[in-house]
């Protein structure tokens, strides 16, 4: 008899469980069914922009949220600007907006209207790599290569500037550019080379 009165309130529990469960389930049951392919999406706003990217101009409709650096990787095709961080931190990003570096990924595409845009792809002349780009190869400044790009954009920003003036200077200068590899010492012998040179940058 006691057996049958645990198995009874065993029973009774998940019964009066499912009840409640039913219960609170109840008020779904109700809601009237939407028909999702009815809904229309509301229209993305679109900003008319003119840039001049590496010589060639540009005339491009773009979402006002969009930035620099998702419109030149995504609308345009420059992939050779990295997405690292996306937060402005590391430097993978930087490309020269009037001739001078930004990261392009925390400026919206819209701000820089009829700007002029210098990309890494935009530095070599032909098949004759930018004085900057030689010397990253002749110092081995990069093992990855995926900070490479926004380090020589950098770079070069730091030779015109006249913040080459010293191995110090040229560290304090590069700092925002972050290299995973650590080639750090490399980037700066490529530096203090180009502008030993005198080459024009």
């Amino acid at each position: 008899m006691q057996t049958f009165k645990v198995d009874e309130g065993r029973r009774g529990f998940l019964k009066k469980s499912s009840a409640i469960t039913a219960l609170y389930l109840m008020p779904s049951l109700f809601v009237k069914a939407i028909s999702f392919d009815k809904l229309i999406p509301l229209p993305i706003a679109k900003e008319k922009l003119q840039l001049e990217i590496n010589g060639k101009t540009y005339n491009l409709e773009v979402d006002a949220r969009t930035s620099l650096l998702d419109l030149l990787r995504e609308q345009i095709g420059l992939t050779g600007t990295k997405k690292g961080c996306d937060m402005g931190q590391c430097g993978a990003c930087i490309i020269h907006v009037n001739g001078k570096r930004l990261n392009s990924c925390m400026s919206l595409a819209i701000d820089n209207n009829n700007s002029k845009i210098v990309t890494i792809e935009g530095l070599a002349k032909g098949d004759q790599l930018h004085p900057m780009q030689e010397a990253f190869i002749k110092h081995d400044g990069m093992q990855c290569g995926y900070c490479t790009s926004g380090q020589i954009m950098s770079a070069v920003a730091c030779v015109r500037e006249g913040q080459a003036t010293s191995r110090e200077k040229i560290k304090d200068y590069m700092e925002g550019n972050i290299c995973r590899c650590g080639s750090y010492q490399n980037i700066v012998d490529a530096i203090m080379e180009v502008k030993k040179s005198g080459k024009p940058v």
